[in-house]
Formats: C-alpha cells, sequence, structure tokens
C-alpha cells in the first residue's frame, strides 16, 4: 500500500512505530474509554457530573484546537452546511451521553455501567433494522436477545424479572437511558460530512461545550455553581478533568481513527467489545468495587450474544461481498 505524504507512519521513531500498530491503538482506545467510565466513580464527592462535562469538553476543545483549525478552514464550506448534524453529533453523543453517565455513578457501581454499556451495538442493530430496514438473521435476533438479557442482568441486579415492575436503580436507567442517546447518534453517524477527522473532533467538542454549558446554566445552578465547583475542586477532581479531557476525549479518538484507517471499520469495531471488560477490571483494580455472582453470569449472556451477532453480520458481509460465478 502506499503511503499518503501525512501518513502519520511514513516518518521514524516510536510515535510512527506506534502509529503501525493498528490492534494496540484499538486497545489503547478502548482502555482509555474504560478509563472515562471508572473516572465518573472516581469523581463522586470531587467535582459535580455537570461541572466535570463542561470542563472537559472545554479543555479539549483548547487542547484541539491548533492542531485542528486549519482543516476547520479548509472544510468550512461542508461544515456549515452540515451544521445541524455536527450539533446534534456534539450535543447527545458527547455531552449528554457523559452527563447521564457521569451522573449514574453517584447511584450504581462502576461495574454496571461497564458492562450495561454491551447494550450500544445490540440497539445500533436494531435501530438499523426498525429504521433502515437492515434485515436480521436468526443468528442475529438470537445474539440481540442474549446481549439484551445480560444486560437486564446487570441493571437489575441479577433479577431480570424486576424490569416488569420497572423497577431498576435509577443509576442503572440513566445508563440504560445513555445507551440509547448513543444508539441514536451512531445510527445517524451515517450523515457525517465528509470532512478531516480533527474537523469533526473539534466542530462537535466545541458543539459538546455549548451543550455542557447549556446544562451547567439550566440544570446545575448557573454560573455561580460552576465557580464553586472550580474553586472547591480537590487536587484528585482536578486530575480526573484533566485525564478525561485528554485521554477519551482526544487520545482515544486518534487512535480509534488510524486504527479504522490501517485495518477498516468493520474490524475496528470489534474493539468496542473490550469497552465493558476493561471497564469492569479496571473498576475493580481502581475503584475498589466487587465482582458479583450475576455480573459473572450476565457476562456470559453478553460475551456470547456479541460474538454471534458480530460472526452473523460479518457473514452476512462476506455473502455480499463474494464475487459472482
Amino acid at each position: 500500500m502506499t503511503k499518503l505524504k501525512n501518513d502519520p507512519g511514513s516518518g521514524g521513531g516510536w510515535l510512527a512505530a506506534l502509529a503501525g500498530q493498528s490492534y494496540l491503538l484499538l486497545v489503547l482506545a478502548q482502555l482509555s474509554w474504560a478509563g472515562n467510565i471508572v473516572s465518573g466513580k472516581l469523581a463522586v464527592d470531587q467535582i459535580d457530573p455537570l461541572s466535570l462535562s463542561l470542563l472537559r469538553w472545554t479543555i479539549a476543545l483548547l487542547v484541539l484546537a491548533p492542531f485542528a483549525l486549519s482543516h476547520v478552514r479548509r472544510d468550512l464550506p461542508a461544515i456549515k452546511s452540515n451544521l445541524h448534524w455536527l450539533c446534534l453529533y456534539g450535543a447527545l453523543g458527547f455531552t449528554t451521553f457523559n452527563v447521564l453517565i457521569y451522573g449514574a455513578s453517584t447511584f450504581t457501581s462502576s461495574i454496571n455501567i461497564s458492562m450495561e454499556q454491551a447494550a450500544i451495538p445490540v440497539l445500533v442493530m436494531v435501530g438499523n433494522f426498525l429504521v433502515f430496514k437492515v434485515r436480521a438473521t436468526w443468528m442475529h435476533i438470537l445474539g440481540v436477545i442474549l446481549t439484551i438479557y445480560g444486560v437486564a442482568m446487570v441493571a437489575t441486579h441479577g433479577e431480570p424479572a424486576r424490569i416488569l415492575g420497572l423497577d431498576v436503580n435509577i443509576g442503572d436507567g440513566m445508563v440504560l437511558l445513555a445507551c440509547l442517546c448513543y444508539a441514536f447518534y451512531s445510527l445517524v453517524l451515517r450523515f457525517r460530512p465528509a470532512i478531516h477527522w480533527l474537523s469533526f473532533l473539534f466542530v462537535t467538542t466545541a458543539a459538546a461545550a455549548l451543550a455542557a454549558l447549556g446544562y451547567q446554566l439550566s440544570l446545575g445552578g448557573g454560573p455561580g455553581a460552576l465557580v464553586d465547583a472550580v474553586a472547591n475542586t480537590p487536587p484528585a477532581g482536578w486530575i480526573i478533568v484533566g485525564y478525561v479531557a485528554i485521554f477519551p476525549s482526544i487520545l482515544a479518538q486518534l487512535c480509534y481513527a488510524r486504527g479504522v484507517e490501517l485495518i477498516g471499520p468493520n474490524r475496528a469495531s470489534l474493539f468496542i467489545n473490550l469497552l465493558p471488560v476493561f471497564g469492569a477490571i479496571l473498576s475493580v483494580v481502581l475503584a475498589g468495587e466487587k465482582l458479583e455472582g450475576y455480573h459473572l453470569i450476565a457476562a456470559l449472556f453478553i460475551i456470547g450474544g456479541i460474538v454471534i451477532a458480530e460472526y452473523a453480520a460479518r457473514r452476512r458481509t462476506a455473502r455480499t461481498l463474494k464475487p459472482p460465478v
């Protein structure tokens, strides 16, 4: 394959070597996003969720600006004509999703939050079928059922029948709502404009920062509450802010974008399934949480369902791409 002039893997040194390691980059992206989940839990009693979100996206925007503005200027016509989509992506997929995740950390464990996010690819599959009429095979349907059952076990702490009575912890309910938001975001990404990925990240991050400001002003007690939060946040809280602003917001996006460039979106998307695994491990190691029996049983259903659904999707893709004889 001929390398492009601006290919980060075309130079020398350790950075160029890292830029060519697709699997490592994709694993690092999921590890960073899993760290975001645990950060939300560690931020409880350090900084409130709305302030954390606003500071995260504001800092990320400032860090991105020197690298992205030249691309934004070149892509400005396409950005202007698709600004409504870009604002939706930032407000829904970035801010609303994370505000719900951070808020849920007050009421449920980060292990639960990690495992419940396995519902996202399943909801995307269901949405593709309902909205875009993407047909599903029986194996797809079986995978969806198994994964949903596993997520239901986590959300109800091992008692799925509680869903019938809508007896779900408020934190787990917030995570499921966040999953719906992110699934919708994923579905409408098909309308993403053809612009440089740094332009996309900068504009959506700007929209995320504005949405976070809106949440802060309307739900977080206004500017005074933000000033108090900034003034009273201890050093540990600022470490959390710095982490979520740099690693999940920027570096994970960079790693994932490069991984997709190297091996393609279909193969790269498989690595998203590592998020619940990494999230659960980090929750035990960093947040001191305990794996319960229902977590392990639910993991079998979730992993089994995802594997079956992914296998069905790739087998169908292979049949579709098979040349005629």
